[in-house]
Order: structure tokens, then sequence, then C-alpha cells
């Protein structure tokens, strides 16, 4: 299944709630947020984010329930110790009246901030559960772009087919054309017919452009097989991409006719909506 690298998910369970984001990156990059009391599970949640994508810049942020952040307790045993010091202090010095609560309020060492407890497990299976929704995501937007690049594929294959179609007429045109001009200029002397020929297969050689066309044939259909293999496959695209590009660039420069000088401009325009795209390809 071919997936691209843009997309969001996001589960809530039991006052967890998870949501990732991930965007294009050459490599895996991982941001995590998550309060400091989960902290200890960020390092097997990355490892679990690893091991179900290869390629993409991921932000996950863990939002915890707001009205568990902040529990408190009283330390009884130290309140009753206060309690009792005051009391006996209170009978030693003979202090009359009662003791109240508002005593022991400047204490601050009574009150004990406890941290939320939450579901370990709970907490893993809302990020499985955030991370399917991500990848349901991603593989349809990896459909869409694997369907597309398929036609602009097929159209570059089109396009090629018409270039191979001229290219041999356009060696046949160039020699005769040679040809006469030669003659022409030797009108009047000796002519060698047998030097001609020899210049004009010089020039028909380096006017050939069958080797392009039949590389440019051969990526192409590396292309496609590589799209119907799916699984992590963005690099590969992105370098076929490239050779593709390079044999159009050097047939466009060996070419002296204005129709498959043409065609390949428009080549070049087609692979590079193309890599903008296979870019965004785990």
């Amino acid at each position: 299944m071919v997936q691209s690298m843009t997309g969001f998910g996001s589960a809530e369970s039991n006052g967890l709630k998870v949501e990732i984001r991930s965007l294009n990156h050459r490599f895996i990059d991982i941001s995590i947020k998550i309060s400091s009391y989960l902290s200890h599970c960020e390092i097997p949640l990355r490892n679990i984010l690893k091991e179900r994508f290869h390629r993409g810049k991921f932000d996950v942020t863990v939002i915890t329930n707001g009205q568990k952040l902040t529990q408190l307790t009283i330390n009884k045993e130290t309140a009753k110790k206060i309690y009792t010091a005051f009391q006996d202090l209170q009978k030693e010095l003979s202090i009359p009246g009662q003791i109240h609560i508002d005593t022991l309020l400047g204490y601050k060492e009574l009150l004990i901030e406890e941290e939320p407890k939450y579901n370990i497990d709970a907490l893993y299976t809302v990020f499985d559960e955030a991370l399917s929704n991500l990848e349901a995501m991603r593989e349809l937007e990896g459909k869409l772009l694997s369907e597309e690049l398929a036609e602009r594929a097929n159209s570059l294959n089109i396009m090629i087919d018409k270039i191979s179609s001229l290219s041999s007429h356009v060696l046949t045109k160039c020699t005769e054309k040679f040809s006469e001009r030669l003659r022409s200029l030797l009108q009047g002397g000796e002519t060698d017919s047998a030097r001609i020929m020899q210049e004009a297969a010089i020039m028909a050689e380096k006017l050939d452009i069958s080797e392009e066309i039949s590389r440019i044939e051969n990526h192409i259909k590396q292309f496609i097989e590589t799209l119907n293999e799916g699984n992590v496959i963005g690099r590969k695209l992105d370098f076929l991409l490239q050779e593709i590009s390079r044999e159009v660039n050097t047939l466009s420069y060996k070419s002296s006719d204005y129709t498959i000088s043409s065609l390949a401009v428009e080549m070049k325009t087609e692979i590079e909506k193309m890599r903008e795209q296979a870019q965004n390809i785990q």
C-alpha cells in the first residue's frame, strides 16, 4: 500500500487524548509533547511509531483530562504532630483558648500534591488507535497520489512513443540534407561518395537519440512497477524521475527537430510535477 507522508490521526479515552500530525521529511523525525508525569512513556511511544512508519515528520501531543491535573491530600501524620506540639506548648505555658484549624493553614508541608493516576495500558491503546487513524488517512492520500502518478507516467509513455516515431524520420531527413549541402559545396569538383556517407554517418550518430529513448522507456516501466509494489517507495520513485529527467535533457540537447524539442519540454514539465508528488510519498 502506497502511503503519503501527510496526515492526521486522533483518539480519546479514559481522560487521555492523543493527536498525531505528519508531514514530509527525508527521514523520520518525531516530536512528542507529553506531561512530565507520563514522560517515562515517551521512548516506548517513539518505538511503537517507528514500527508503523518509516518516513515523515511526526508531531505527537498527549493531552490529559484537566480535572485530574491537580490532586491535593493532607499529610495527616505531620498535622497531628504539629497539633500535639501546640497542645503541649499551651499546657506548658498555660496559654488559654482553643487551637483552631486556622493555626495549621500556614504550614505548606501539610499539603501533598499527588501526580494523577492514569492507566498506562489505556494510553498505549489510545495511541495505537490514533496511529491507525493516521495510517488510514496517509493510505487514502497515498492511493490518490499513486493513481495520479500512474496517469502522468502513461502520458510520458505516450510522448516518448511520439518522439521515437519521429526520430527515425528526422535522422533520414538530416542525412539527406547533409548530403545535398555537401554536394552543392563541392559542385564542379570531384566528390567522394564514400567520404560523404562517412561524414553523414558521423553526424547521424551524434543526432541519434535511440539510446536515450530506450533508457527513458525502461525507467518509466520501472516507475510503474514500483508504484504497483507499494510500501516504502518514495526515494526510489524520486531517483527514477531524476534519471528520466537526465535522459530527456540529453535527448533535447541532441535533437534538432522542433517537434521533438517541444515534446521534450512537455516531458520535463510533467516530470517536475511528478517529482513534487513523489516527494510526498513514504
